[in-house]
């Protein structure tokens, strides 16, 4: 029988595609009792290759996804509960980088009868199509290289069968090549050369007809042996080139060759009997006494039968005392998993607990009114000043950062498409001429994420949302020093003025700055070659903070771009000439690029979060406080009085038409009080019905100036919105909207707290308080695949190896939320804790930032009462 999966052409320029696929190691259906390293592999109905303690998923996902190379496809494993292996395809590198070519997924083919899964590929842009052949045989793994027409010339000596395994698994682990012996270097350390075009090249760290992986290690040990020909395995260590790179596997193609070209032979050993440990998930942050308590339990789908479950309460003297035991309940199965819930709401005495499943026993966690009381402290204490761009910061003896980007920003050129989401069609909306500098653009605003850019739809979901926390908690906290005059941010060092409006104020600079400069909110700045934007470390080293000069540049006639960036990360320091500087400017061309249409969209955007902005402003800076509305103001009539600009690209030129309408008119209204808004207001609210949740924050809001009619009509929304939350409940034993995709979902998941307060607010006796809870109770822990909380720094566990600025060092930055679970079809949850480099499960993101600090202090509110 032969079933076709899939059949897809993804465009090489903009992979995006969802980011995900695999599954974990005992799949459903595969019996436990038969884990010897040599058992069958059967075929699951969700088309993978599975046995106890190891599966294998062909190309579960197309090659690409979001951002291009997502480590998320081709051949990979999962080993013992671990995704390990990932790539395993033809690739034209030994060490490809995130942006390099891979191939195009034409076909996937399930051929049962053959117990074989084909999945035929193409490079369309060397006309070069081939086929991956996966199959299994007496316990061994088979992928094979086929050929209708031999390889095209060109990629004679390049192209090769490839496979990646993740480092952090293999750390400090040895390995075998031919039985010559070697260890797995913690640090990359070469050998490298120099290619004829004067890039870096990675060379072998090891070689043989057989690769045995840590042969020491039961849950790790992979053979690789060459069934083809007597072409040698290769072993790279591609952190070399890159700090997000993998260990490879390689072995070359020949040329002049058809049918098989390459074959491997994978023998993944299995633990006999194996079965993933529970997982106990529940909130690091513990519990208020008046709130719903509840643990869940994530088994193995091959576990036994179910235990007991006890709650323990921790004594003076080191002891525990059950306080509760019970069954917990059956709530059935989620993904490749099956779980099971345990209430442990009626206890409210406060102090240190643990819960016990099994040979498992959890972290401590506490019951106490505090318990949910300034969990938002490190976020806007450490986080956001770390974020923020054009400015030094400075904590105790550490220097986060100096002040970066003080050369912002040169005018990118139209008809371009650029990397991270950003482009141009055929006009800049602008008077400036292409990589002319825009004066003006190089004060306020954050990093966006764990990069550098400031992309403006970002910036003003931010400044909204700290808006909003500040009128409506009031959060007057004073723990940072920032001064805009001397572009300086000192963390853990008071003076005088709520952190809060602090932030809200550089937030409002950065985008007012773009009216100023260019008389509408822009897409955003973007580092301008591709060597700089994954650029790690300090931020005041990615450009030479010096304005460009093209009179000081002796290779200014050269500067171009072509329809697409070349995607090459290669530094050209070492190759260029020396260039001058004189007083503030270069002729160093390192200018991040300002990239300008003038959509409708972020107009609208913009001029909300700067009309939310001049009301928290008010008598702390009165005249920015003004400029913000009156140019709010003046994008609203601007709007009003032409056709709407819709140009597109990704997710920079702004969200929805009418979403970034509301919210220009219900922040407008606030701030005026005017009946023209309102009357807008009432005009959207039948074009954003369909999406009621997504608007219910905006709509809510509009309340206290709309009529009754008004009212009533959200009132029949929520009430259609409490009902169809039933589904969410129903999906997962977690209550929460976990997400499919290529990014992760802790910002959905915030942001259905977030809703969910707003329609508490003023519709009490429909939703529910615990809703509210619900979301961080998950963000705390209370999800799948682990028990950690995605704050990073907050509660006795969390995600400390995280996709900041600082990824490089494996570390973290303070109160940044992590994206979290990140669902890879068709089956597998998956958020690293020990490889920081996953930008769809761990990358902080501001807008994130400032939902969550929101949520956090409107479940403290609720509590409080």
């Amino acid at each position: 029988m032969i079933k076709t999966i899939t059949a897809i052409a993804r465009p090489l320029a903009l992979a995006l595609g969802s980011a995900a696929i695999f599954s974990a190691c005992t799949a459903p259906g595969v019996g436990s009792d038969s884990g010897e390293s040599n058992a069958r592999y059967e075929l699951t109905d969700k088309v993978y290759f599975a046995r106890p303690g190891a599966n294998v998923l062909p190309f579960s996902n197309p090659p690409g996804g979001l951002f291009f190379d997502s480590k998320t496809s081709g051949v990979e494993i999962i080993h013992h509960g671990e995704r390990t292996a990932t790539n395993g395809d033809v690739r034209l590198q030994a060490t490809p980088e995130q942006w390099d070519g891979m191939g195009q997924l034409v076909e996937r083919r399930v051929e049962a009868d053959e117990h074989r899964v084909v999945t035929e590929l193409a490079y369309p842009e060397h006309d070069f199509q081939y086929q991956v052949i996966t199959t299994t045989e007496n316990g061994k793994v088979r992928i094979s290289v086929q050929l209708d027409e031999p390889l095209p010339g060109h990629l004679e000596g390049e192209a090769g069968l490839n496979m990646e395994f993740l480092p952090a698994a293999y750390f400090g682990k040895g390995y075998l090549a031919d039985g010559a012996p070697g260890t797995f270097p913690r640090h990359p350390a070469g050998p490298m050369r120099v290619n004829e075009e004067g890039r870096t090249v990675s060379t072998p760290i090891a070689q043989g007809r057989e690769l045995v992986l840590a042969p020491e290690d039961p849950e790790r040990r992979i053979s690789i042996r060459n069934r083809h020909d007597d072409r040698e395995l290769m072993l790279f260590d591609g952190r070399n080139k890159a700090q997000n790179g993998w260990y490879v596997v390689r072995s070359m193609l020949p040329a002049g060759q058809t049918g098989t070209v390459a074959e491997w032979e994978l023998d993944i050993h299995g633990i006999s009997g194996w079965t993933r440990d529970p997982v106990i998930s529940y909130s690091q942050l513990g519990y208020h006494p008046a709130q719903p308590k509840q643990a869940v339990v994530e088994l193995d789908s091959n576990a036994p039968g179910v235990d007991s479950m006890r709650l323990v309460k921790v004594t003076e003297n080191g002891q525990t005392a059950v306080v509760l035991e019970k069954d917990p309940e059956q709530w059935g199965e989620y993904l490749r998993y099956r779980y099971l819930t345990f209430d442990f709401s009626d206890v409210r005495e406060p102090g240190l607990y643990q819960l016990e499943y099994g040979d498992q026993t959890s972290g401590v966690f506490r019951i106490s009114e505090e318990a949910r009381s300034d969990t938002w402290q490190l976020t806007l204490d450490v986080f956001f000043p770390v974020q923020m761009d054009h400015m030094t910061v400075r904590e105790a003896y550490r220097v986060w950062h100096g002040a970066s980007h003080l050369d912002d920003a040169l005018q990118a050129p139209p008809n371009y498409e650029h990397f991270d989401l950003f482009a141009h069609g055929d006009t800049t909306d602008t008077a400036f001429e292409p990589f002319e500098h825009i004066p003006g653009l190089n004060y306020g605003g954050w990093y966006d994420a764990g990069d550098y850019d400031i992309r403006t739809q970002s910036q003003y979901f931010t400044v909204q949302h700290l808006v909003h926390v500040w009128e409506q908690f009031g959060v007057d906290r004073d723990t940072t020093t920032v001064s805009q005059a001397k572009k300086y941010t000192q963390i853990h060092r008071p003076d005088g003025k709520p952190d809060l409006l602090q932030q809200i104020e550089h937030g409002t600079l950065g985008l007012i700055a773009q009216h100023r400069a260019v008389g509408h909110a822009i897409p955003g700045i973007v580092a301008g070659h591709l060597y700089q934007y994954p650029h790690l470390g300090d931020g005041s080293t990615k450009t030479d903070n010096k304005v460009y000069d093209p009179s000081l540049d002796p290779l200014s006639d050269e500067r171009s771009v072509g329809e697409m960036y070349e995607p090459s990360t290669v530094d050209p320091t070492p190759e260029e000439p020396v260039v001058k500087e004189e007083g503030n400017r270069s002729g160093r061309f390192d200018d991040r690029w300002a990239f300008t249409s003038n959509t409708t969209a972020l107009n609208y955007g913009s001029a909300a979060a700067l009309a939310a902005a001049s009301r928290a402003l008010q008598g702390y800076n009165d005249e920015l406080a003004q400029e913000s509305l009156a140019t709010a103001e003046r994008v609203w009539e601007y709007e009003a009085g032409r056709e709407p600009n819709t140009f597109r690209v990704g997710n920079t030129t702004g969200r929805g038409l009418n979403e970034e309408h509301l919210k220009a008119a219900v922040e407008l209204l606030l701030a005026t009080e005017k009946d023209r808004y309102a009357q807008a207001v009432g005009e959207l609210l039948p074009k954003v019905r369909d999406d009621f949740a997504g608007h219910a924050f905006m709509l809510v809001l509009a309340l206290p100036y709309m009529d009754d009619a008004y009212r009533q009509e959200l009132e029949q929304l929520t009430r259609d919105y409490r009902a169809s939350i039933a589904q969410v409940e129903a999906d997962n034993p977690f209550g929460v909207p976990i997400t499919r995709g290529g990014w992760a979902g802790a910002g959905t998941v915030v942001g259905f707290g977030v809703t969910n307060y707003w329609l508490n607010q003023a519709f009490p006796e429909i939703v529910e308080e615990e809703l509210v809870h619900r979301s961080l109770n998950f963000i705390y822990g209370l999800h799948p695949d682990s028990s950690y909380s995605f704050v990073s720094g907050l509660g006795p566990a969390s995600q400390t190896i995280a996709y900041g600025n600082n990824r490089a060092d494996f570390s973290f930055i303070p109160g940044g939320i992590v994206p979290g679970i990140l669902v890879l079809p068709p089956d597998y949850p998956e958020n690293k804790s020990n490889w920081p480099f996953f930008w769809g499960q761990n990358e902080y993101v501001i807008t994130v930032g400032g939902s969550y600090l929101f949520l956090a202090k409107a479940a403290e509110s609720l509590l409080a009462r």
